[in-house]
């Protein structure tokens, strides 16, 4: 089984410590190959070649969100699971906005936090309790309008494992499947909420009420 690499950016050693101690133990090989107080540690050498980039958004020497740091990464391709102290809505729906692969709250656990990170090395959606309940909460006025049939592939590639498997359920070809993700993807950001990655449409299906966390 294939290591999971990561880098974490945190200014609390002690987090640091207590996230490689919970590696130790998973299900499968993760290693922290990176640690840093700042996003550079993602950036510079073996950090920046991580799978995984586990990132505390509200780092002590900024006083504020490290929301641009955040979409730095996004914009870069990274898998990022945002790993923090905040655990207020309105946080947790925009890191989502700006492409976060999850949003986990530090009291949620070393559980959480393990099955994150192999959900991303595999790329496969995760969401833990805290931010479904802001999912969960959250209403919005610029749902996109989806056919029924861009409804029907969307969740049924949400409970598959591959865009072939969504084409034989649905007995239309795997190309055709990959049309309508795209389709529905390019009607997300023209209502500005791009959802770039599976885990990012699987948010926006929550909030939309097109599925449910229990469904997934």
């Amino acid at each position: 089984m294939a290591e999971i690499t990561v880098t974490v950016v945190d200014d609390h050693p002690a987090i640091v410590v207590g996230v490689e101690h919970w590696y130790a133990s998973a299900p499968r090989p993760i290693r922290v190959v990176a640690a840093g107080a700042t996003a550079k540690a993602a950036w510079l050498p073996p950090g920046d070649t991580a799978d995984v980039v586990v990132f505390d958004l509200q780092l002590s020497s900024r006083g504020v969100p490290a929301y641009g740091d955040l979409r730095r990464l996004v914009d870069a391709g990274r898998r990022v699971i945002v790993y923090t102290m905040r655990d207020d809505e309105q946080a947790a729906l925009t890191c989502l906005d700006i492409g976060a692969f999850t949003y986990l709250t530090k009291t949620e656990g070393a559980d959480h936090l393990v099955a994150a990170t192999i959900a991303a090395g595999e790329d496969r959606p995760y969401t833990p309790p805290a931010l479904a309940g802001a999912l969960s909460a959250n209403t919005r006025s610029d749902r996109p309008q989806l056919s029924a049939r861009e409804e029907e592939v969307l969740v049924e590639w949400f409970q598959c494992e591959s865009r072939d498997l969504v084409a034989q359920r649905l007995n239309i070809s795997a190309k055709t499947v990959t049309t309508y993700l795209d389709r529905v993807r390019l009607k997300y950001a023209n209502v500005g909420r791009p959802a770039r990655s599976k885990a990012a449409l699987v948010a926006r299906a929550i909030q939309d009420g097109l599925v449910q966390v229990d469904d997934l």
